[in-house]
């Protein structure tokens, strides 16, 4: 019970990586505070937990006003919060650029299997429209800034607590086909270790986890060529499960991980080892 007496809040937690380190937190004795965009997906993580230790509330972390008012419910309820998790994000911003991903990644490896050269192009960047730059950096960069402000505000009054902001490997070393999401998950990268030296002071912990490849629903689009392509490079030779993470996010919001603060975690599975 690592957790227990602390209240925790875990933005995008009604699937994939957030409901899986709620499920976790909640494990260790944490009351969870579960947040998604889509009010049933939140209320489905909080039926497979204790309900009087746990509550959802909806919010969508790219709006300023709409994550006031979700802390405002926290600080009624708790007067306080001990943990923030700010995992809520999107891999993509519709069906048809993950197509299109797709169908350029299974002409790619075929271009490659017969010996190139290349003659596909992902030719991303360039085509990218900025209403799916903005919100790429909405939710993400964003969210992760609006959540931390309305927190610390939170965390301030007793000098304590623990924030992990949820990157990418994509931020520490690229990734070749979303270059918006590479951004939006370098600037949470650095936005953490920034933050960790202002806030260490008041015994403010920030930490980010950097995962790989990772099964959720966000990436249960990908063509069976594309995991192909993506899970070649992994040492492992394989693609990381959700409670793969969450055992990374029950460390640093525990007491294990007292001397951690600015730091990076990246269970990728030898992805990258830099």
């Amino acid at each position: 019970m690592k957790l227990e007496g602390r209240v925790a809040l875990i933005t995008g937690a009604g699937s994939g990586i957030g409901r899986a380190i709620a499920l976790r937190f909640a494990e260790e004795g944490a009351t969870v505070v579960v947040n998604d965009i889509v009010p049933e997906a939140a209320a489905k993580t909080v039926e497979a937990m204790a309900p009087e230790r746990s509550f959802a509330v909806q919010a969508d972390v790219s709006s300023s006003a709409a994550v006031r008012a979700m802390f405002a419910r926290v600080a009624e309820r708790f007067a306080g919060l001990d943990i923030l998790v700010n995992n809520a994000g999107i891999v993509e911003t519709g069906p048809e650029r993950t197509a299109d991903l797709n169908r350029k990644a299974e002409a790619r490896i075929g271009e490659l299997m017969a010996g190139g050269p290349v003659r596909t192009h992902w030719d991303i960047t360039q085509d990218l429209s900025d209403e799916e730059w903005h919100r790429m950096i909405g939710v993400h960069l964003n969210g992760t800034f609006f959540c931390t402000r309305e927190a610390l505000r939170l965390m301030s009054t007793k000098n304590r607590g623990s924030i992990i902001n949820m990157s990418s490997v994509a931020a520490l070393r690229g990734i070749e086909v979303a270059s918006h999401y590479g951004a939006a998950k370098g600037g949470i990268l650095a936005f953490t270790r920034s933050l960790a030296h202002e806030v260490a002071s008041r015994n403010i912990r920030v930490n980010v986890i950097c995962p790989g490849w990772v099964d959720t629903p966000m990436t249960a689009n990908f063509s069976m060529l594309m995991r192909a392509f993506t899970t070649s490079q992994i040492p492992m030779g394989r693609w990381g499960q959700p409670d793969e993470i969450a055992g990374a996010a029950v460390f640093l919001a525990s007491d294990d991980s007292a001397y951690f603060t600015g730091q990076w975690l990246s269970p990728n599975g030898g992805l990258f080892t830099g």
